[in-house]
């Protein structure tokens, strides 16, 4: 074999070329090929063997090496000599072939649509998709119409197979306000500037949070809703009563309701119903 054939004479002149090198440089050798590799003492030569110039050659030591390097070291008299070092197995050496990687890509890809596919963003009409061109932009723009109110459709009827059942919030107390009380509390709340918005997103849990953080100092609290659609006030009223526990006592405007506490209030634990939306969703 060729590093078998490799004499005490030719290891010397060997050393001898490394001693400029730095002695922490390693020099990493391949362990001998199989008995019927082409590396045979009668036809080539142990140099040719390891000559960079017949990289076929070169690349079957490579394809038995093991996990070992050898150091070229000095020893304490000053001397070269070499030192075998045991290196953990690379985990780079698991190499996919281009079969495995396309089929691997191919189930992950599959995985993706899977799990899009309750997504309302391609729910639509059944049917093969058919690149359609329109004379003018106005068309477009109809059949865009068209289409969107029938995936709104589907949706509806999607939604109707699920029952939500309504958050519930603290039990509403009876009403036992007397009219100077009730003329009170509305002077006082259009003094007081404290108040909590409404927004596009409608009654969620941090509107009901707001109100009682606000309840804790003060009696009475606006609630501003806006946007607010004409007759929309009175089911916001109702619906933040129903989940604060409090009580309408006025509405101003079309956009504005004052609530208050209630005697006796006390804050409660969970103070944002668990079944609302929160703002993320």
């Amino acid at each position: 074999m060729a590093i078998r054939l490799l004499s005490r004479q030719n290891l010397r002149k060997l050393a001898a070329s490394f001693t400029l090198l730095n002695p922490s440089q390693k020099i990493l050798l391949s362990p001998p090929p199989p008995a019927h590799s082409h590396c045979r003492s009668d036809a080539i030569s142990p140099s040719k063997c390891l000559s960079p110039f017949y990289p076929s050659m070169y690349s079957r030591g490579v394809r038995w090496a093991s996990y070992e390097s050898v150091n070229l070291v000095l020893s304490d008299d000053g001397k070269p000599k070499f030192e075998i070092e045991e290196v953990e197995p690379s985990k780079k050496g698991r190499f996919l072939t281009k079969r495995r990687l396309k089929l691997q890509r191919k189930r992950e890809k599959r995985k993706r649509k899977e799990a899009n596919k309750n997504d309302p963003r391609r729910i639509r009409p059944k049917g093969k998709k058919i690149k359609q061109k329109f004379p003018t932009p106005e068309a477009r723009l109809k059949y865009k119409i068209e289409k969107s109110k029938l995936k709104e459709a589907m949706l509806v009827e999607k939604l109707k197979r699920y029952e939500v059942a309504k958050a519930e919030g603290p039990v509403a107390k009876p009403d036992d306000l007397d009219g100077e009380e009730r003329f009170y509390l509305k002077k006082v709340s259009q003094k007081k500037s404290n108040y909590v918005p409404i927004g596009r997103r409608g009654v969620f849990g941090g509107v009901i949070l707001n109100m009682h953080l606000h309840w804790k100092k003060h009696e009475t609290v606006k609630v501003i809703c806006k946007p607010c659609k004409p007759g929309q006030i009175q089911e916001y009223a109702n619906e933040i009563a129903r989940l604060s526990g409090g009580v309408p006592i006025n509405v101003i405007g079309n956009d504005t309701i004052v609530f208050y506490r209630g005697k006796d209030y006390v804050q409660p634990e969970v103070m944002s119903p668990i079944d609302t939306l929160s703002k993320k969703k």
